[in-house]
């Protein structure tokens, strides 16, 4: 017992340590001394590392301190505040290449396995973090099929949820990893239908990406969706959700229109998104939303052909 709590405070001790950084980026931006940059102050106490009032900028020494923490330590507390002072690092363009050339994505993709949904949630943060370096993107790529079967069969509208999902949102910007979510679009259908606001517009912004792509048409259209979907077209749905699906619908229409398949009679079976979309109900919507009260409302939906 007394080995493991000395270790546990060694582990405590290397964290601090690695806290020592430069001194907090919002307070500071900009006070620089003869051009060398922001000036070192060490952090005042652990909490300056997980409670997210910070932005601490850490060199490439320090990140590695914390990568082995992350890979060494079997003390949760410990795991979780350094990777919380990891994503916050890797919000930094320069600190994803750092993270990234010491080997440290493997260390924190390892942890979205973590039996503990709090760690799970911090290392998807990172990760979504590092996401925005394109390079980071190859590495990161082969934990998206783990990430979507979390993201499904996790609690619903939790902080791992979203987590995930803004990280296969940014996994999903470009074109390049999309059809990765091909066996996944009617899971994101049904979070899009029972998840709370927050939880709509996450999977909205995700399904936005895929809809901009002419190749991911085709198993959008072919989703099986409930007609439910169809009330996040009524007109007094919050103005955030309500703009995302017109988006949506209008995405898909203009693919359809360069593949030349408006005109072709599709074989989307009945229950598919195709129905939902081009089927008379919401036909009736899309002319009852010409009235809506909002102007930018209305600018989209006169956008939308009319079926």
């Amino acid at each position: 017992m007394g080995g493991a709590r000395d270790a546990g405070w060694v582990a405590a001790g290397l964290l601090l340590g690695a806290g020592a950084c430069y001194c907090i980026y919002r307070l500071t931006r900009g006070q620089r001394r003869g051009g060398r940059g922001l000036r070192l102050r060490p952090s005042r106490s652990a909490e300056d590392l997980t409670n997210g009032s910070c932005d601490d900028v850490l060199n490439a020494e320090q990140l590695q301190k914390l990568l082995y923490l992350v890979e060494s330590t079997e003390d949760p507390v410990i795991i979780e505040r350094a990777l919380v002072t990891l994503g916050n690092n890797a919000a930094f363009s320069a600190n994803q290449v750092i993270i990234r050339e010491l080997g440290g994505i493997p260390i924190v993709g390892s942890k979205i396995n973590d039996p503990n949904h709090s760690i799970k949630e911090k290392a998807l943060n990172a990760l979504n973090n590092l996401s925005v370096n394109v390079e980071n993107q190859i590495k990161i790529k082969i934990y998206m099929n783990q990430v979507c079967e979390d993201v499904f069969s996790g609690p619903l509208n939790s902080p791992m949820q979203l987590a995930g999902l803004r990280l296969l949102t940014n996994m999903t910007v470009t074109n390049d990893h999309q059809h990765m979510l091909n066996g996944y679009i009617t899971d994101l259908f049904q979070v899009l239908l029972t998840g709370n606001g927050s939880t709509k517009v996450q999977v909205l912004k995700l399904l936005l990406n895929l809809s901009e792509n002419p190749a991911m048409t085709e198993g959008l259209l072919g989703a099986q969706v409930d007609s439910s979907f169809l009330s996040l077209y009524d007109g007094h749905m919050a103005k955030e959700i309500l703009l995302r699906v017109l988006t949506l619908f209008q995405n898909i229409n203009n693919c359809l229109k360069k593949e030349g398949h408006l005109a072709v009679q599709p074989t989307f079976t009945k229950g598919s998104l195709f129905f939902l979309l081009y089927g008379e109900e919401c036909a009736q919507k899309m002319r009852a939303l010409v009235n809506h009260h909002d102007a930018d409302v209305k600018e989209k939906v006169t956008i939308i052909p009319k079926f």
